[in-house]
C-alpha cells in the first residue's frame, strides 16, 4: 500500500509539473530546473511576498507557509528550484496530494493552464509558487482565470501574468483587483493604460489600495495625473510598489543635480522607470560617467534633461561602445564631451544601424569632416533615405554648400524657400 501511495504522489506531482508528457511505471525523470531557473523562482516567490500588502487568504498563508519553510533552510528560497528540496517540501507542505487523482483532477488542471499560455516546460514555476491551486476544481480556476478578460487578457496573456504572479487566481487578490481599478477610475486613469500596467506587471494587484493612493498623490504632485498618469504606469508599473523613501531619495537625487520640481515632473513622464532605479548602483554611476567624459556638473541638467533615459542606459554595454567607436573614428574626448552635451540622445543610437551608414555617407559620399558632425552631432537623428541623402543630392544638383545644421536643421518649406524658390547666397559661382 505504502508503495502504491508513492507512485500515485509521484505521477500526480511530474503530471503537475509537466515533466513527463504521458508518466509511466519505470520511466520517471526527476524535475529538473537550471541554475538559471533556481534562481528565478527563488527571486520571483521574493519579489511576491515583498509586494504583497493587503490581507491574504487561506490560500496563499498556506503558500507563504510554504515559503517561509524553505527559506529557513539552507539555501532558502532558490531551492524551489531544486527538484530533490523542493519535491520534499512539496509533499511534507501539502500531504493531501496523496488524495489527488492524476487523471480525473490534476491533468484537467494542467492542461487549463496550458490552455491559457503556461508553458508545459515552465508549468511547475507556477505550481511550485501556488500550490494550493492544484486543489481546486477546474471550474474554480476557470472562472478566476476569466475574470481577467475584463482588462483586455487575450490568446496567452493569462498564462504570461501566472508566471509572473500566481496568486491572481486568488481569492483576496482578485477581491483587491476591484478596488484598485475603482482607485485609478477614481484618479481619471484611462482603462486600456491600467490594463497595460496589471497585464504587464500584476504584482499591483497585492498592493493595498491605501498605499496605492499615496504613491499616486507623490506622483501627482510632480504634475502627473490623468492621461500622463496612464502613460507613466503604462510603461513603468513597477514604479507603484517603489518604497516611499526610495521614490523619494530619487526625487531628491535629481533635484541635488540641479532639476527643479518641474522639470523632475517632465523627467518622470518621459522615462519613469527612472524612479525605480537604484540611485547607488544604477543613478550615480551614470553621473560619474558622464564627468569622467568631460561632461562638467553645471551641464548635467541640460545633457541628462535632452535624454534622460541616459541614467538607466547600461555603462558597459551602450554608453561605453559609443564612446570607443567616436575616438576609434578620430575624434577626441573633448570632441565627444561637446557632442554629447550638444544633443545627448546620441549615446542611445546604434552603432551599426546608425552611426556606420550615416557617417560613411558624410565622409565619402557628402565630403565633409568629422568635425562637421562634432559642430552638428544632430545629424545622426535624420533619416538617412528620407532626409539626408535627398536634400545632399538636391543641393549638390544646385551647386549649393551648406552646413549639416542649415541642410537639416529646417522643415520642408523652410528648406524650399531657402534654397529651391529663391536665388541662394550658397551657391558657388
Amino acid at each position: 500500500m505504502a508503495r502504491l501511495l508513492s507512485w500515485r504522489v509521484l505521477v500526480s506531482v511530474f503530471l503537475l509539473l509537466s515533466v513527463l508528457p504521458d508518466p509511466c511505471p519505470g520511466s520517471l525523470c526527476l524535475l529538473s530546473f537550471t541554475s538559471n531557473t533556481e534562481r528565478t523562482l527563488g527571486k520571483n516567490g521574493r519579489r511576491m511576498m515583498k509586494h504583497l500588502s493587503i490581507p491574504i487568504d487561506e490560500d496563499v498563508q498556506q503558500t507563504l507557509a510554504f515559503f517561509e519553510k524553505i527559506e529557513a533552510r539552507r539555501g532558502g528560497l532558490d531551492m524551489l528550484g531544486s527538484s530533490d528540496a523542493s519535491f520534499r517540501y512539496l509533499v511534507e507542505s501539502f500531504p493531501r496530494l496523496l488524495l489527488l487523482s492524476a487523471e480525473s483532477h490534476v491533468k484537467p488542471v494542467v492542461d487549463f493552464l496550458e490552455i491559457v499560455g503556461v508553458p508545459k516546460d515552465c508549468m511547475g514555476n507556477v505550481l511550485l509558487l501556488f500550490p494550493p491551486l492544484i486543489f481546486w476544481n477546474i471550474k474554480a480556476i476557470k472562472t478566476k482565470a476569466l475574470a481577467f478578460e475584463e482588462i483586455g487578457a487575450v490568446d496567452n496573456d493569462v498564462g504570461k501574468m501566472l508566471l509572473k504572479y500566481p496568486w491572481i487566481l486568488s481569492t483576496s487578490i482578485q477581491e483587491n483587483y476591484e478596488e484598485i481599478l475603482s482607485v485609478f477610475n477614481e484618479e481619471k486613469v484611462p482603462k486600456l493604460s491600467v490594463d497595460r500596467a496589471i497585464r504587464s506587471w500584476p504584482h499591483l494587484l497585492g498592493c493595498s489600495t491605501s498605499k496605492l493612493k499615496w504613491m499616486l498623490d507623490q506622483l501627482g504632485e510632480l504634475g502627473v495625473e490623468n492621461k500622463k498618469l496612464g502613460q507613466v504606469i503604462a510603461k513603468s508599473p513597477q514604479l507603484l510598489l517603489r518604497k516611499p523613501q526610495e521614490f523619494r531619495q530619487v526625487v531628491s537625487f535629481l533635484e541635488d543635480v540641479g532639476f527643479d520640481r518641474e522639470n523632475v515632473g517632465r523627467i518622470l513622464g518621459r522615462c519613469p522607470e527612472l524612479f525605480a532605479s537604484n540611485i547607488e548602483r544604477t543613478l550615480m554611476k551614470k553621473i560619474d560617467f558622464l564627468i569622467g567624459i568631460g561632461i562638467s556638473k553645471d551641464h548635467l541638467p541640460r545633457t541628462i534633461k535632452k535624454y534622460p533615459e541616459l541614467l538607466v542606459s547600461d555603462v558597459d554595454r551602450t554608453l561605453l561602445p559609443r564612446i570607443k567607436y567616436f575616438m576609434e573614428m578620430g575624434l577626441s574626448k573633448r570632441d565627444i564631451a561637446f557632442m554629447v552635451r550638444r544633443f545627448s540622445p546620441l549615446l542611445g543610437y546604434s552603432i551599426d544601424e546608425v552611426f556606420r551608414p550615416k557617417l560613411a555617407f558624410l565622409l565619402n559620399t557628402m565630403e565633409k569632416s568629422l568635425q562637421d558632425v562634432v559642430a552638428y552631432p544632430r545629424y545622426f537623428s535624420y533619416s538617412l533615405e528620407k532626409k539626408i541623402k535627398p536634400r545632399f543630392w538636391v543641393l549638390k544638383g544646385r551647386n549649393i554648400e551648406c552646413s549639416l545644421e542649415e541642410m537639416l536643421g529646417k522643415n520642408d518649406d523652410e528648406f524650399a524657400t531657402e534654397f529651391l524658390l529663391a536665388p541662394s547666397a550658397h551657391s558657388h559661382q
